[in-house]
């Protein structure tokens, strides 16, 4: 077989692999099929050809614009390994329509490693772009973090203990009803009691009910 002929047996093929790749893709997605040795009219095939504005017979200038394949191919030395094929994979590009393009070439080399043909893929994503900022606005938003109240609240509490049963907000040991009453008024001028919570915390430092808390604010109420 001649260079010629398994030249254009490639051809067939990939081209009936642009059809079976188009068969499940969508329209947002070019296929583009290149003979390298005719650039001026390089395209042999194209699916999807409106992303680009390109159709059979135009010229590899044509391409989109910023395309590293083709950069990469101005450069590109003979390969040593001959007939495989050098891979350019997803690289940003624009279509001559200004349109921002997600695109991959794959440049098919003769037994000498010179490229031959080229098979690039450019995908408009766009619209799916649009259609998911329609979806956001559509969707309801997650909840945003609040501050966490809870423990800041929580932090103050303690603050107010301690200043009230210094050192450390521990009581001490037979402390008499008398010293929890004094602390307990302490605790009422610092606020603590207007806080959710803060009976139910100054009950549990001072080892008696909420219930006991109450009594001594009301001893206290009457002894001002």
């Amino acid at each position: 077989m001649t260079a010629r002929d398994e030249k254009s047996q490639l051809i067939g093929q990939l081209s009936a692999i642009m059809d079976a790749f188009s068969s499940v893709s969508g329209r947002h997605i070019e296929v583009v099929l290149h003979d390298l040795s005719r650039p001026e009219s390089s395209v042999i095939k194209i699916i999807n050809g409106h992303v680009s504005g390109r159709k059979p017979g135009s010229p590899l200038l044509a391409a989109p614009e910023n395309d590293r394949g083709f950069l990469g191919l101005l450069n590109q030395p003979a390969s040593p390994t001959g007939g495989e094929p050098t891979v350019f994979a997803g690289y940003p590009t624009t279509s001559p329509q200004g349109t921002p393009l997600h695109s991959s070439t794959v440049f098919f080399n003769d037994a000498h490693g010179k490229p031959q043909l080229s098979l690039c893929f450019n995908a408009d994503n766009s619209a799916i772009d649009a259609a998911r900022e329609a979806l956001a606005i559509l969707l309801p938003q997650p909840p945003q973090e609040k501050p966490d109240r809870e423990a800041g609240l929580e932090e103050k509490l303690d603050e107010v203990i301690r200043a009230c049963i210094p050192p450390t907000g521990h009581l001490r040991t037979g402390a008499t009803k008398q010293e929890k009453v004094e602390i307990v008024r302490q605790m009422q001028n610092r606020g603590m009691f207007l806080v959710r919570g803060g009976v139910e915390k100054a009950a549990k430092v001072l080892g008696v009910t909420r219930y006991t808390v109450y009594n001594y604010l009301d001893q206290i109420k009457k002894m001002s």
